[in-house]
């Protein structure tokens, strides 16, 4: 059972990283967006009545926490497709802890980041970059999910336990 879920493990963890990297770059775009486009505010100007911390030009109101929590997830999903590579080369107990623990991370900052998606959606006034990055999101829910399942099934067997005797050999 070990050796058949290597593959698809191998399968998901590829296509998590290349969705993890496009939600990534669309997000470091959309915030630089937002630096460039947004509020330039002087010592006499008034700050506009609907106004919040997270402002972004495109988009709506759920848009600035949507991008910030897409962006955090996919650095740190990325980051555990990394690890999760070196857990498939080497395909054991020890390698699998931090793989599985990163990838619950990473799943987690997705479904949160997936929520303020389907809010982005059921308002109006997107951007097609976004569009494609709420739609990233939404699936990258689902497959990292199968991602962090697949590689604790695969991996079943006898834990190894390292025993000293009392001299220290």
């Amino acid at each position: 059972m070990a050796d058949n879920l290597k593959p698809v493990a191998l399968f998901l963890l590829l296509l998590n990283f290349c969705m993890y990297t496009i939600i990534a770059v669309i997000g470091g775009w959309a915030v630089n967006f937002a630096i460039n486009q947004g509020f330039i505010i002087d010592p006499e100007l008034r700050l506009p009545a609907h106004f919040h911390p997270i402002f972004f030009p495109i988009g709506n109101f759920a848009t600035g926490f949507f991008v910030v929590l897409a962006l955090l997830a996919g650095v740190v999903g990325a980051a555990s497709c990394i690890v999760g590579f070196t857990h498939l080369r080497f395909w054991s107990y020890h390698s699998q802890q931090p793989a599985a623990s990163l990838g619950l991370v990473a799943w987690g900052l997705t479904v949160l980041a997936m929520g303020l998606a389907c809010q982005e959606i059921s308002f109006d006034r997107r951007n097609a970059k976004l569009g494609t990055m709420e739609a990233f999101t939404i699936v990258l829910s689902v497959t990292q999910l199968f991602y962090v399942l697949a590689i604790k099934r695969g991996s079943h067997g006898p834990v190894p336990v390292e025993r000293h005797n009392s001299l220290g050999r």
